[in-house]
């Protein structure tokens, strides 16, 4: 299997049924949101269970170059490459509503860098918006061990003044206009809470 770097998928080495791990570990792109993702999957299997909503994480697509067929029951994929998801990480129906949303977290202390979207990403986030998706991103600033659901709308004019402008969101910026949100058990990270205070306040309010 290759990714789209060219590069040759090397499987780790194993001892039993546990990849054996490096004491050192490198922060990439690729594996930071890791560790918030999982709280969200945990979190989105909670909400399924409780019939509260219906969201997934988008699986990765792959490009499939090789097959072997061994037996005529059974095939082997020789070659494959990772495609670039062309989207965001998480969507579903929420009362209602379509949502859609990206997770993303940094090790900056003071801001979010915008180099960790995607053009295609905002531009997914843009049309979600404008068809009246509920759409946001999940910011995790690892440090100090906190995330904020940020509107996208707070998001766009930051990405669009990127090229002139500084290249990244102030905590400060996130902490004005994102809803915090605390992990717990059950679930484990509770962002539909978030996602009623910013998308349903009007709601609520009518109801009283």
């Amino acid at each position: 299997m290759n990714y789209p770097n060219g590069k040759k998928y090397q499987r780790p080495s194993v001892l039993g049924n546990t990849p054996i791990q490096s004491k050192r570990t490198n922060s990439t792109f690729s594996n930071r949101g890791m560790k918030l993702e999982k709280l969200i999957e945990e979190s989105n299997a909670f909400y399924l269970t409780h019939n509260r909503a219906i969201i997934h994480k988008k699986p990765t697509p792959l490009q499939i170059v090789q097959v072997d067929y061994p037996k005529r029951s059974a095939a082997v994929v020789r070659e494959a490459y990772f495609k670039q998801p062309s989207t965001t990480d998480f969507n579903g129906v929420y009362r209602g509503r379509y949502i859609d949303f990206e997770a993303k977290e940094t090790n900056n202390k003071t801001s979010f860098p915008l180099k960790n979207f995607h053009p295609h990403q905002i531009e997914h986030m843009r049309n979600c918006a404008g068809h009246g998706g509920i759409c946001f991103v999940i910011i995790r600033f690892n440090l100090y061990n906190v995330q904020y659901v940020l509107p996208v709308e707070h998001l766009f004019p930051w990405w669009d003044e990127m090229e002139t402008g500084r290249k990244s969101i102030p905590l400060a910026v996130v902490e004005a206009h994102g809803e915090k949100l605390e992990t717990g058990a059950f679930p484990a990270l509770d962002y539909l809470n978030a996602v009623d205070a910013i998308y349903f306040r009007e709601t609520e309010s009518l109801k009283e």
